[in-house]
């Protein structure tokens, strides 16, 4: 090959512009400002073409999909009516409804009777839980210890199945986008993904505000590990690890000691049981943060009010309550049940 060619082909090669770049300038276009993802190709060369147009990129170790399917409309119970479509796109399309034929359901109605009735049923019952003084503790006592030091404009996510379920009863968001959780369907393994993603933006534009995020043990056994991503970009997190010992009930340590001299784990341990008093505090603490063990009211109290005195460091508090603590009993099944 000539000279000539070889300098043109060289040329040709230099104003080449790579698919991770086109694909970052694209989102950039779009005012994209934060991408996470999980590193591996061709996630690494489109990160870093990202971050050379300014988009900040938080590397995550857990990862999730998400799907929408027209199947799913009427799955558990069957719906008046079904709308489907992109969220934002539908939700604009009803309040343009609304501003052109005002309405509103009547106050007075009987549906909103029913609903009052039942929220003034609920909310006695779940005082009386949080007024026991037993230890250990139940959810309702964490819960209320929990909603009276929550800073008013704290994002709360939570996770799991009873603690996430309780945890919409009794802690309070007074702003709207300001409760991130699994959502209908149970889903688990997104708490600490929700978490970060709100910490993230909450330090760039509001420094000071906090977000406390609620997790069963179980769930934070789904991404657990995403404390070291916390930790190394120092986000204002709280976590609260409400610890019963397994998947909606465990043993105690005594109990679980005593089943273990009729064999071995593998054959005689309940599937829905963990270990009994796991130190996921220390998870927080091997990478750099705050950890604490709590086993009552007055220790919870006092660890909390210092994670959230704490701005420099992001905390993990692991909660001990009642292995064979329940919720109120449920009145409708999850979405998960089949329809067919």
């Amino acid at each position: 090959m000539s000279e000539s060619n070889l300098a043109a082909r060289s040329d040709g090669l230099e104003g080449q512009v790579s698919g991770a770049r086109v694909i970052a300038q694209a989102l950039k276009t779009q005012d994209v400002n934060y991408m996470f993802g999980i590193v591996g190709i061709p996630v690494t060369e489109i990160a870093l073409a990202a971050q050379e147009v300014g988009i900040r990129y938080i590397g995550m170790r857990n990862e999730q999909a998400v799907d929408i399917c027209a199947e799913e409309l009427g799955n558990n119970v069957r719906p008046a009516v079904t709308l489907l479509g992109d969220v934002n796109a539908v939700t604009k399309q009803l309040l343009e409804q609304f501003d052109k034929t005002p309405w509103q359901y009547p106050p007075e109605s009987e549906w909103w009777k029913v609903l009052r009735e039942k929220m003034k049923s609920n909310e006695a019952l779940s005082k009386e839980l949080a007024s026991k003084k037993s230890l250990p503790m139940n959810y309702y006592t964490v819960f209320y210890h929990v909603q009276e030091q929550l800073p008013r404009d704290c994002f709360v996510v939570s996770e799991g199945a009873n603690t996430m379920d309780i945890g919409r009863t009794v802690l309070q968001n007074y702003l709207p986008r300001h409760r991130l959780d699994a959502g209908t369907f149970g889903t688990m393994g997104v708490g600490l993904g929700f978490a970060i993603a709100a910490a993230i933006v909450a330090k760039d534009r509001n420094p000071g505000q906090r977000v406390i995020c609620v997790e069963g043990d179980s769930a934070f056994g789904f991404s657990g590990m995403e404390v070291e991503t916390i930790c190394r970009y120092n986000l204002p997190i709280v976590l609260l690890v409400v610890n019963n010992n397994g998947i909606y009930q465990g043993f105690d340590k005594d109990s679980w000691k005593e089943m273990l001299k009729f064999g071995d784990a593998t054959t005689v341990a309940p599937p829905m049981c963990l270990l009994p008093h796991s130190h996921y505090e220390h998870v927080m603490t091997a990478f750099g943060g705050k950890g604490y063990f709590v086993q009552t009211p007055e220790e919870l109290q006092k660890s909390l009010r210092q994670s959230l005195a704490d701005t420099t460091n992001p905390s993990l508090i692991n909660i001990m309550i009642e292995p064979q603590g329940t919720r109120k009993a449920q009145d409708f099944h999850w979405l998960t049940r089949s329809n067919l």
